[in-house]
């Protein structure tokens, strides 16, 4: 019986040790490095096309030019590619280039139900006089900031090119013009390994 039981153990150890493996060593990595570990958008591509839409947008004379700081509502980048890509986080690092730039003020369109919910509780009569906040001194925005990504793929022999491009527009809120547009393209290829190299 106590064979029994060392064998089991036995068996169950050599079980676990075949799982697959836990990455539990690490250490910090330089995120500019540009790695093309697979083929798929990455860190590199976010950052490249993410800097030059904000370099684009705080050279456009709407902004460049504007007397006071335009107020602007950001609208997600749209996905229009097969692939999922994080555009919330892609939207995130646009706005707050463009925010640090100090060139642009923007409106907390995802908090108007949580303000309105702060509205409601201000006029219950449960906070003071002297800190309630009130309707109707919200800002008006002047332009709306939008655009999508798209991407191309080709295959051709072992090589596989893979192009993406992000549009991003400044439509002002008034008049319904775009005022400022911009794109940036990324292309890449990869080369399929033959098998045993």
């Amino acid at each position: 019986m106590l064979l029994v039981g060392v064998l089991a153990v036995v068996g169950l150890i050599s079980l676990s040790s075949c799982g697959p493996k836990e990455f539990t060593k690490g250490e910090y990595d330089d995120p500019t490095r540009v790695e093309l570990l697979d083929d798929k958008f990455n860190e590199a591509d976010m950052q490249t096309m993410s800097e030059t839409i904000v370099k684009a947008m705080i050279d456009c004379p709407a902004i460049k030019e504007a007397k006071k700081k335009p107020t602007v509502i950001m609208d997600r980048v749209q996905n229009r590619t097969e692939e999922h890509i994080d555009t919330k986080s892609m939207t995130d690092k646009i706005r707050t280039a463009l925010i640090k730039s100090g060139k642009v003020r923007f409106v907390n369109r995802e908090e108007r139900e949580t303000l309105e919910g702060e509205y409601a509780h201000n006029e219950s009569g449960a906070v003071s006089r002297e800190t309630m906040k009130k309707r109707g001194k919200q800002i008006g925005s002047d332009y709306i900031f939008n655009g999508a990504m798209a991407t191309n793929i080709q295959q051709m022999g072992n090589d596989k090119f893979i192009y993406y491009k992000l549009t991003m527009n400044l439509t002002n809120t008034e008049e319904s013009t775009i005022d400022c547009t911009e794109e940036r393209e990324v292309r890449k290829k990869y080369r399929k390994q033959s098998v045993g190299l």
